[in-house]
Formats: C-alpha cells, structure tokens, sequence
C-alpha cells in the first residue's frame, strides 16, 4: 500500500512489548485536534478497566471536531474485532459521505492487515502515532483519563457485566450528552454539533 512501511516495536498491553506490526501509516494528522467540521477526523484508542472477573477492555471512536465518542465496544479479548467493533458502530452512527481521517497509535490491532483493509474498503484514511510518541493521540488518552477519573476512580467491578453496564452509562448518558468541553464553547458534544448544524441552516 502507498505510503506504508514495516516498522519494528510497538505496544501491546501494559508493561508487555514484542512482535512487529504488520503495516505502519504515517501522521497525517500531526496533532491537528482541531478541526472545522464533523467526520473529517476520528481517533481511536484502547484501555481497560479493572474487574473481579478479569480486565474488560474498551475501545473508543471520537470525532476530533466535538469530543463525541461516535464509536465504541468492549469485550474480555483485546483483538482486531474490538476496534472494528467500535470502529462500525461510528460508521453506522454517522455515515460520513467524505473520506474519514482515522488516527491511532501502532498497536498490533491497528497495524492488523484486517484493520487496515476494513478503513481502506470503507474509504477511511490510516493516520498513526510517531513511535512511541503518546502525545500524537492525545485526545483519545484525554478521554480515557476523564472516564477513570470521574466514573472508574480506584473501584473495581464485580464483573464485566457490571463494568459494560457503568462505562455504558458514562459515554450515553452523561459525557456526549452533558459534559462540558473548552474546546466545545463549554457545552457539551451533543450540543456543540446540534448548534454547528443549525448555523449551516441558518446560512
């Protein structure tokens, strides 16, 4: 594929490392967080909670332009089906009709020849972290520490169930909905899109 190339080391799971990633885009979107519309770019991340049944790892969508987490899917297994899962579940939410910016970092899931042949088939561009460089994703880190620190905290759920259940109730019913962001005017996502639509109305 144009402009991929094999790159060694990336990150697998907390304190593990080894293997080497199947294909490797470059950055295109550079830590350009701000964007002017809806479904230009998306990042995407993974990261798990903590259960008395095991971890339960949850992978996320969110439209740069928002915050909007558009995408997300959590399960027991941390593989290439977690993120298409999340990754469909935008797709189906948003049916962007322009090519769709999707950034992430090198980890095995991304760098996966399935991964990489769904965003082509779905006219999705590949954007991807500088090695070892957190800092090229951090709005999807920004989120992943929100939902720790206002939901997560130190607790740990009984079972996954229970996890899927908090983390569900998070996303929907409190963060798109209601919280607010600096980069959103100070309101919440759901609320910063509805008016961007209603000013393109108006025009």
């Amino acid at each position: 594929m144009e402009g991929l190339r094999s790159q060694t080391g990336y990150r697998r799971r907390p304190g593990k490392y080894g293997g080497k990633p199947a294909v490797v885009a470059p950055n295109h979107l550079q830590r350009q967080f701000i964007v002017a519309k809806p479904n230009k770019a998306w990042v995407t991340d993974i990261t798990y909670i903590r259960t008395h049944e095991g971890w339960l790892y949850l992978a996320v969508v969110v439209d740069l332009f928002s915050r909007q987490v558009v995408g997300w899917s959590m399960g027991n297994r941390i593989d290439t089906n977690l993120i298409l899962d999340a990754l469909l579940m935008a797709l189906w939410r948003r049916r962007p009709k322009e090519p769709v910016t999707v950034h992430s970092d090198q980890r095995s899931q991304f760098t996966s020849h399935d991964w990489q042949d769904f965003l082509r088939d779905h006219n999705l561009v590949s954007s991807m972290n500088g090695r070892g460089n957190c800092h090229d994703n951090a709005v999807a880190e920004s989120f992943f520490q929100l939902l720790k620190r206002e939901r997560v905290r130190r607790q740990i759920y009984p079972t996954r169930s229970d996890a899927k259940a908090d983390v569900f109730n998070y996303i929907e019913m409190f963060y798109n909905p209601k919280r607010r962001h600096g980069t959103a005017e100070n309101i919440s996502p759901v609320e910063f899109e509805q008016r961007h639509f209603q000013r393109l109305k108006s025009v």
